[in-house]
């Protein structure tokens, strides 16, 4: 079709632009997809012809606005989007804004911030999952959102990956059950989800470069299977990651894009690059349909080179409309073109009511998620909920018990609409004739270096002193009083921020607030005398205003805060001490251990006093040196906004821990599935080699029968469960297995019982996992109850991918089937013959 337009260039200047458009007949199924509750639609077929002819009205620029995202929204202070699109206002299409996540959708002013997504899948629970999507959607959408980079789905393949608290599990079905119904509970408020990072996006370290190295069964069977997953719960969006996958950048590998995802699993809607992940403007040859978030944060490829590349032919315009379209689709699923016709806005027409922001709705399921995506590691003695004595005299112990962690550092950060503090919430519930103390233990915050101890002075730029420059860059003479160990700190706003200490860098950090300080720090071992101070902060655009700090803790002020906390332990009944680490995008971790000696402050704590309880505000494995030495270990991972609430009433008994570990604890550094292994992780030569396979996680120590620390599934509660019964079925459509869950105890409790397959005797040509995990239920039982579970598992969940037929095939003969509360604790077994 040739439509002659009048076109508006990039310089201002009108002239007579003549086009030739290929207008793409997309089938309503692709172009739809499965509408979600709360989305409205029109009928498929007027729907496809309307949004072609809305694609031949525009001009060339205003159909290259749609694939080139951009970032100088005038509302975007008022906002706090991450970048957007402008629409087209004379045809009534409106600008889409888009929302930082997943732990929540990271608005202006403020969103609730939500519990971090391994801490949802904890829980075990779909329905919970859908809840948790819908806060991200309802809040997303009350803030002017249209929408939200989440969920995050890649697998936890390494143990110190920084985002490893973004996402689900090391499992594969636990990945696709919990994407699936978050997408469908984002929908359901009428906000877009983008899945993210297709694929293979598992460290940090050389991300934007990293070569992932699968083979195809592993790639099919494990990372996939969330992505795929999300399509079906209709994912309107999919973003594309950094690394390479198999050679070629993700954002520019057709196989991904164009052959798995929008050919064999139909996905309808659009693919946009993480944020500069886009790498040439024949990347929407390939299946990039959008790249973000455009100048003047990135490089431009879908502005001005890709509308050369039209007008001289190398790239023809259908490939444009083809991107577009999908785009408009989306839209149009959403309610977004309800206003939008060829003759320009429809009068009188205006798009979906907005919700307004309900906070308490919102804090509910926040403190819901924390307290059932809680895990109970330890318990010795019961010595939780805290009873009588114990609960009326008590040492709380720890930075985090007054300043929450609520959250990892990255882009998931979201300024919170309240923060429930610990300390606040344990002294209210003990109660006015209780006694509760606080010290720090370890000053992780520290206090300004004096100018004193600094040459040229102090660095204090906060208030009204705060720096109008992009970059502060410093290097500066300390004078260290003593030989130990210093946690010294850069503390700043909206940033990227580099400490070097005598020439070596030590650590290096971001920060996503730009109302709050957050620290990058590290502890060195200084001696008396002078040494060489860099701090390097670098703000994100070219009008920030930056504040910076540099602070630290010296050996003489951490040996009296760590004489103080102990002396405290001893004093009281109960001393629950609160251990953190920091995990963040952008780098990963160097270690299982807990950061800035808070392991040698346990120890020292519980060498006080027997009765002493941890809890971890981390987001993933730690090392626990001093394990048997304490009473309980209650996991909270980093529990968002009502996370202070939640500890409370855990550990008064008030609710019960209802989470079970999505990710194996290994026993330390020694003893994971990267250990010694640098091809593995973090690669050689920009290559990392996914050489385990299919054997990710539990199924990997399950392979090399590893001892763990704390094993995939695993998670006590204040009561104890029984199985029982257990019965195994084959049907055409799967497996269905029923067995007897009875609660023991003498409290209500939530079981979460786990299914696992065993390898098909028949299989020669594929890897196979010792167990597979193929079922799960949560099911909440009083005292003394007891049910019949029946659980169906997919036939999916039997099959495997044969790279040599290029798909899925049923694993069949005689194969063991086990039940029970972990990967390493399954006390019922039977088998089932399974036929093709």
């Amino acid at each position: 079709m040739t439509t002659d337009r009048t076109d508006t260039t990039g310089s201002g200047h009108r002239r007579r632009a003549r086009l030739t458009s290929v207008l793409i007949t997309v089938s309503s199924v692709a172009l739809l997809g499965s509408a979600p509750s709360g989305v409205s639609g029109q009928h498929p077929a007027r729907a496809s012809d309307r949004i072609s002819q809305l694609v031949a009205e525009m001009t060339l620029d205003e159909r290259l606005s749609f694939v080139q995202g951009r970032w100088d929204d005038p509302r975007q202070q008022e906002i706090g989007e991450s970048g957007y699109i402008p629409g087209v206002a004379r045809l009534g299409i409106p600008p889409l804004r888009m929302s930082d996540g997943p732990a929540g959708t990271r608005a202006a002013p403020d969103s609730t911030a939500m519990p971090v997504p391994v801490a949802l899948a904890s829980s075990f629970d779909d329905r919970l999952a859908r809840e948790y999507g819908k806060v991200l959607g309802r809040d997303g959408r009350a803030r002017g959102m249209d929408a939200v980079l989440a969920p995050m789905v890649n697998t936890m393949r390494v143990p110190y990956a920084g985002r490893n608290f973004e996402s689900y599990s090391e499992d594969p079905l636990l990945n696709s059950r919990m994407v699936g119904q978050e997408v469908r509970g984002i929908q359901d408020e009428g906000l877009i989800a983008t899945t993210k990072h297709f694929a293979a996006n598992n460290q940090e370290t050389n991300r934007q470069s990293i070569d992932a190295r699968v083979g195809e069964q592993a790639l099919r069977e494990v990372e996939l299977s969330g992505f795929e997953a999300a399509v079906k719960a209709g994912t309107g969006a999919v973003m594309c990651s950094y690394n390479k996958v198999n050679g070629t950048h993700s954002c520019s590998n057709e196989t991904l894009l164009t052959s798995v995802l929008k050919e064999q699993w139909g996905f309808g809607g659009w693919v946009m690059s993480d944020w500069s992940g886009t790498r040439a403007t024949t990347d929407i040859l390939r299946g990039l349909d959008q790249d973000m978030p455009g100048p003047p944060i990135g490089p431009d490829y879908f502005g001005a080179p890709l509308k050369k590349a039209i007008q001289n032919g190398s790239i023809p315009v259908a490939a444009l409309d083809r991107s577009v379209t999908r785009i408009l689709g989306t839209m149009q699923r959403f309610g977004l073109l309800r206003c939008a016709s060829l003759q320009g806005p429809l009068p009188g027409c205006s798009l979906p009511t907005r919700p307004r922001f309900d906070a308490p709705a919102s804090n509910a399921v926040a403190q819901r998620v924390a307290e059932d995506g809680a895990v109970l590691l330890r318990n010795k003695g019961d010595a939780l909920p805290l009873a009588r004595g114990a609960a009326r005299d008590i040492a709380l112990i720890g930075t985090p018990a007054v300043e929450p962690v609520i959250g990892g550092r990255g882009s998931s950060q979201v300024n919170p609409t309240t923060v429930t503090v610990p300390r606040e919430e344990i002294v209210k519930r003990a109660g006015h004739r209780s006694k509760v103390s606080y010290h720090p233990g370890v000053d992780t915050i520290g206090t300004v270096i004096p100018g004193s101890a600094l040459s040229g002075g102090a660095i204090d730029h906060t208030g009204d002193d705060e720096l109008t420059t992009r970059t502060y860059d410093q290097t500066r003479t300390l004078t260290a009083p003593e030989d130990g160990d210093y946690l010294i700190s850069i503390r700043s706003t909206l940033s990227n921020r580099t400490l070097t200490v005598d020439g070596k860098r030590v650590a290096t950090g971001h920060s996503y607030r730009n109302d709050t300080l957050t620290s990058t720090s590290a502890r060195v071992r200084l001696t008396a005398g002078t040494h060489k101070i860099g701090v390097k902060v670098e703000g994100y655009h070219d009008d920030s205003k930056l504040q910076v700090q540099l602070t630290w803790t010296p050996p003489q002020t951490a040996r009296a805060d760590l004489a103080r906390a102990v002396a405290a332990a001893k004093r009281a009944k109960t001393a629950v001490v609160f251990v953190y680490n920091e995990q963040t995008e952008g780098a990963d971790r160097t270690t299982l251990a807990l950061p800035h000696d808070q392991d040698a402050l346990v120890s020292a704590v519980a060498k006080a006093n027997r009765n002493t309880i941890v809890v971890l505000n981390t987001g993933g494995p730690v090392t626990m040196p001093w394990l048997n030495s304490v009473e309980g270990v209650l996991d909270m991972h980093y529990p968002g906004q009502m996370g202070g609430a939640a500890t409370a009433r855990l550990l008064f008994g008030d609710a019960v821990p209802g989470g079970r570990l999505t990710q194996t604890f290994p026993l330390d550094d020694a003893h994971t599935i990267v250990t010694g292994m640098p091809r593995r992780y973090p690669g050689v030569d920009g290559k990392q080699e996914y050489s385990e396979g299919v054997f990710v996680g539990h199924r990997w120590y399950d392979q090399k029968k590893m001892k763990t620390l704390f094993p995939f599934g695993f998670g006590l509660s204040y009561t104890t469960f029984s199985y029982s019964g257990l019965k195994v079925t084959p049907r055409p459509d799967g497996l269905r297995v029923s067995f007897r869950v009875e609660n023991t105890g003498e409290r209500a409790g939530q079981a979460v019982p786990q299914i696992y397959l065993g390898p098909s005797p028949k299989v020669r040509n594929a890897e196979q996992p010792v167990r597979k995990l193929v079922g799960y239920q949560k099911v909440r039982l009083r005292p003394d109850e007891s049910r019949r579970v029946t659980i169906t598992v997919a036939e999916r969940q039997l099959q495997y991918w044969d790279s040599a037929t290029d798909g899925w095939v049923k694993g069949t003969g005689l194969r063991d089937v086990w039940v029970g509360s972990s990967s390493r604790d399954l006390p019922l077994h039977s088998k089932a013959v399974l036929r093709r």
